[in-house]
């Protein structure tokens, strides 16, 4: 029995970071995380100097992660870390999860998994054998209305799936602006640190996610058209995606970051055989449906329709706007939930808490590679995985 708040240490989300400060804000908003450590910097002293910001003693700020692990498996139970965050660009994800599983600790890793399938799978196989628990932040899933999106395709209210639409439209890179020194494009367009893909490895990877979690069913081949528009970029900017599901639905996936003047634009549409679904996370609080044979239907944020699954990830009043870091937190509070029960030495089953995990990570990296193999020979290709031999 425990009672105390879960201990979390951070690697990456320093200074002018932007998705470290977010995964702090989500992971606390619950009150059941405390941050306690980081090696926020490939620096040490720009690590020390996000320690500071975030009033942390001193000998809790590491200049690495490798020194971090080690130090905090010193320490003993209620004061070392129980997990850590991952917060880098892609091509640390790998390596920093890898120690951090080695050494004992669960993870919590932001998208995508690794930079190739060998990794995926590796880390796969290394979550298998030490039992820690992984979870990925696609935090599109937090949504309530996603949840709730989830439940009604799985309870074959609309019928049995058979189109499925995702866009993911941002504009912040129709310019070459990681030539000016851009922090987050920099990263993000370079080969060695963001892998094979920009564009659709940084948000296409989010639609794949995402079509998945509400139809319940796999993306298993795809036909794929990738293109740098940006002159002397290295990386894609835009891609489309014709995809084929498991369950026999067909589909596209279109995202792109040189459509000017989109910001956030991502948005799932879900055809059946006798309803459909509209879900925009910038307007997250609505889920449109439509009918064959009745009015559409629009269902609200913490209204008394909607099921457990989506009142249970609803934090405020009908009314009261809520967003992306209440997602987010959603994420961290499930698999905190997980993850204290498992302190506790009570026996769980992952899948009862609903977050992303490991799977979900080695499923993306599979959909990424079939990609951009699809789009360099110009033909369908399977999306495989080879997770379970």
């Amino acid at each position: 029995m425990i009672n105390r708040k879960l201990l979390m240490g951070m690697v990456g989300g320093g200074p002018n970071a932007f998705i470290g400060a977010v995964h702090r804000m989500a992971a606390t908003l619950d009150g059941r995380i405390e941050l306690v450590c980081g090696a926020f910097s490939r620096t040490r002293n720009k690590s020390i100097e996000m320690g500071k910001k975030l009033f942390l003693p001193p000998e809790r700020v590491y200049g690495s992660y490798r020194e971090m692990f080690r130090n905090e498996a010193k320490l003993p139970e209620g004061k070392r870390m129980d997990f850590v965050t991952i917060a880098t660009p892609n091509n640390m994800h790998y390596p920093i999860a890898m120690a951090a599983l080695e050494a004992g600790f669960h993870v919590v890793c932001d998208k995508p998994l690794a930079t190739s399938m060998e990794e995926a799978l590796n880390l796969a196989k290394k979550v298998k054998s030490t039992k820690l628990l992984f979870c990925l932040t696609h935090n599109y899933t937090g949504y309530p209305l996603v949840k709730e999106a989830r439940r009604i395709v799985t309870d074959g209210k609309i019928g049995k799936v058979r189109r499925v639409v995702v866009e993911y439209p941002q504009g912040w890179l129709a310019t070459r602006i990681e030539a000016k020194g851009q922090k987050q494009a920099l990263w993000r367009t370079d080969p060695k640190q963001a892998g094979i893909s920009c564009c659709m490895g940084d948000i296409g990877t989010h639609c794949h996610n995402l079509a998945e979690y509400i139809t319940g069913s796999e993306i298993v081949e795809v036909c794929a058209d990738i293109t740098t528009f940006v002159k002397g970029r290295l990386l894609d900017d835009d891609g489309s995606v014709l995809i084929r599901f498991k369950n026999g639905a067909h589909g596209v996936i279109w995202a792109s970051q040189i459509a000017v003047g989109e910001e956030n634009g991502l948005k799932i549409r879900v055809y059946g055989e006798t309803g459909s679904l509209e879900w925009a996370q910038e307007e997250p609080n609505s889920l449109i449906v439509r009918w064959a044979n009745k009015p559409m239907e629009i269902l609200r944020t913490g209204t008394s329709f909607l099921s457990p699954a989506a009142s249970i990830n609803t934090r405020l009043p009908s009314g009261h706007p809520e967003g992306f870091i209440e997602a987010f937190a959603n994420i961290y509070r499930n698999f905190a939930l997980a993850l204290t029960r498992r302190i506790q030495g009570i026996k769980i089953r992952e899948e009862d808490y609903d977050y992303p995990n490991i799977h979900d990570g080695v499923r993306g990296m599979a959909f990424l590679s079939a990609v951009v193999k699809s789009s360099a020979a110009r033909q369908w290709v399977n999306v495989s995985t080879e997770e379970t031999n």
